[in-house]
């Protein structure tokens, strides 16, 4: 009976769509927007969108979830509209399109997360328009390298790129760009033939085309791809707000180089504090982790004046105590290190022990300055925010 109620559900919703569709078959429609799982059949969907795209929306939205044994395809035409200002597709598992041609003159808002693109070179990215603003791809992760890329978008301010590393950037315009979110991948082959003497892969190119952002986010993967997959660390002379994503089998190695790279750089964020160890974790230049006391640091001159690191606490094995102090430790080396800063925030969390907590509370009167001050904040706002300042 409940497989039933839920079939009959879905074909009500699909005899009510089609009808509010029909009362617009002469009148344009601005903006539509379709979520739908698994039980909405796919001729269904075509069939909508094709209507819409008729009726000259500005403003398209479609978010598909199906089953890995199921699936769901929509008609190449998506890609041909003369009134399309904003396109967002994303599938979950997957939403096959069938692209024959692609024209969207008007186009400045494009978002493909997990899209499948039949009877078309997947292995290729073109992606080449005057008018796009803002460009959200998110590729399938077939554990391969892509053919080529070839990005030519003039006029992108924002740009969002989950991919592996491609065998040849071939063109690469980002004139405009201002801010970027970058994960780039290696491959399972990759990643086993890795070393810290040879290159492995080059994305050299691509990230020599974003260097001018003023706010970029890089993933635990792009910065194991920049130590095994850059000829060198490039200056991001505009750089103003870095975000980095860390994980517990990612090594620190290009942090380093890429700080220093960074000479107008104000607000560095920690997406969480988690660290590989690596044998280049000793030498003078090779990692940012907890370098000895006797060892100069570079974050002395660093323009830094926000530090922020986000779950504190937070480790994959939670009765880990090294982790846990390894953690504190890195907070005190940065507030330590760090003279120019004029504030840190440590969101912690909420499941840390009381011990820990204790410890980090100390730690936080004793780093706050004249200059500087501390403050700690529950994850989800559970309790107040604590600020430390200096008192005479």
């Amino acid at each position: 009976m409940g497989n039933q109620n839920k079939d009959e559900r879905h074909e009500m919703f699909m005899l009510f769509t089609t009808r509010v569709l029909s009362l617009h078959q002469y009148s344009t429609i601005n903006k539509f927007s379709l979520k739908c799982r698994n039980g909405v059949y796919p001729f269904c969907v075509s069939r909508w969108v094709l209507h819409v795209l008729e009726r000259g929306v500005s403003d398209l939205d479609l978010r598909v979830m199906v089953d890995w044994d199921d699936s769901v395809s929509m008609p190449g035409s998506v890609f041909v509209s003369k009134s399309l200002v904003r396109l967002r597709i994303e599938a979950e598992n997957g939403a096959v399109i069938y692209v024959e041609d692609v024209f969207l003159p008007k186009v400045k808002t494009l978002h493909l997360d997990a899209v499948v693109f039949e009877d078309y070179d997947y292995w290729k990215r073109p992606v080449s328009s005057k008018t796009l603003k803002r460009l959200t791809l998110r590729c399938e992760d077939w554990n391969s390298n892509p053919d080529s890329v070839s990005l030519d978008t003039p006029n992108l301010v924002y740009f969002e790129y989950t991919d592996h590393v491609a065998k040849k950037y071939e063109i690469v315009n980002f004139d405009s760009l201002v801010e970027a979110s970058i994960e780039l991948r290696m491959t399972c082959e990759q990643h086993w033939h890795s070393s810290y003497g040879d290159l492995v892969g080059n994305a050299t190119e691509l990230l020599m085309r974003i260097s001018n952002v003023q706010t970029l986010y890089l993933s635990a993967n792009t910065l194991s791809v920049l130590t095994f997959c850059c000829e060198e660390i490039l200056v991001f002379k505009n750089l103003i707000h870095l975000t980095m994503k860390t994980h517990r089998e990612a090594g620190w190695e290009s942090l380093r180089a890429l700080l220093k790279n960074c000479p107008k750089l104000e607000t560095l964020v920690f997406d969480g504090l988690h660290h590989k160890n690596t044998f280049k974790c000793k030498d003078v230049d090779g990692c940012l982790c907890r370098p000895s006391e006797d060892l100069p640091s570079f974050l002395s001159s660093s323009p830094v004046k926000v530090i922020k690191i986000l779950k504190f606490g937070e480790i994959s094995f939670y009765s880990d105590e090294t982790a846990k102090q390894w953690q504190m430790e890195q907070v005190k080396y940065f507030l330590q290190a760090m003279p120019n800063r004029e504030q840190m925030i440590v969101c912690y969390n909420t499941r840390i022990d009381e011990a820990l907590k204790s410890q980090l509370e100390r730690l936080a009167r004793r780093g706050a300055s004249s200059k500087c001050t501390v403050q700690l904040i529950c994850d989800h706002r559970i309790e107040p925010i604590q600020r430390y300042s200096y008192v005479d």
